[in-house]
């Protein structure tokens, strides 16, 4: 079986040292970098299944990286900073990672992230389900591709993964719990800005107007369905 391989992205040898050893020693395969424009090369030159990437690195930073990663690849991102603050995760999420640690952070935090990330990458072998078609919108389940006015859109694997849950689950108000636990993983469930800002990337792909959403609704002080169909 493949190891899965990651590319770790971080100035500090220290961290790069802890986050390596103890990847490796759990059976994956990783790949370093200490500078972003290092790790932009190694991931064009390389297959990668996940990257873990600091913030705070000299030019290119860690949202820079982010950035053009996002604009040829949907692979699981992991961003981690020694800042907390909100707004520092919520442009990480706008810009297309898919999780955020805050340093310093336990071993075991950090590999059930990557276990999480990684979960999300698609699989073969699963069953099919007929194609969703809502007015302009449409979701073929077995291609994961999706469809506004016949255009395809693309989606990283979390994006499609939090459409697929709302839209399987139409009619339904499912809470911010529920989908960060069903898309995200069980070890989440107190994370309510990621499930916000996915929400707002996906309304900006796939609504006619993002502002009045016509397919994710959203349910004050509960969380988000996805419109029933007639």
């Amino acid at each position: 079986m493949k190891r899965p391989r990651v590319l770790l992205v971080d100035d500090e040898p220290e961290t790069i040292k802890y986050v390596s050893a103890n990847l490796r020693a759990r059976g994956y395969d990783v790949l370093t970098a200490e500078d972003g424009l290092t790790a932009l090369k190694a991931f064009r030159e390389s297959v990668v299944d996940l990257v873990i990437l600091d913030i705070m690195m000299p030019a290119p930073d860690g949202f820079e990286v982010c950035r053009a990663i996002r604009r040829r690849s949907g692979v699981p991102i992991i961003m981690l900073s020694a800042r907390g603050q909100e707004k520092d995760i919520v442009r990480a999420l706008d810009l297309g990672a898919d999780d955020y640690l805050t340093k310093p952070f336990g071993v075991e935090e950090m590999l059930a992230r990557v276990r999480a990330a990684l979960r999300r990458i698609p699989q073969t072998g699963v069953t099919p389900r007929p194609p969703l078609v809502m007015k302009d919108l449409e979701i073929d389940f077995v291609a994961r591709r999706v469809t506004v006015r016949g255009s395809a859109v693309q989606l990283t694997p979390t994006e499609y993964d939090l459409l697929v849950h709302l839209a399987v689950n139409a009619g339904r108000v499912l809470t911010h719990r529920t989908l960060l636990q069903a898309v995200w993983g069980p070890e989440y469930g107190d994370e309510t800005e990621y499930v916000w800002v996915y929400i707002r990337r996906l309304r900006r792909k796939i609504e006619p107007d993002p502002n009045n959403p016509r397919y994710i609704l959203t349910q004050p002080g509960v969380g988000y369905s996805f419109v029933a169909p007639p």
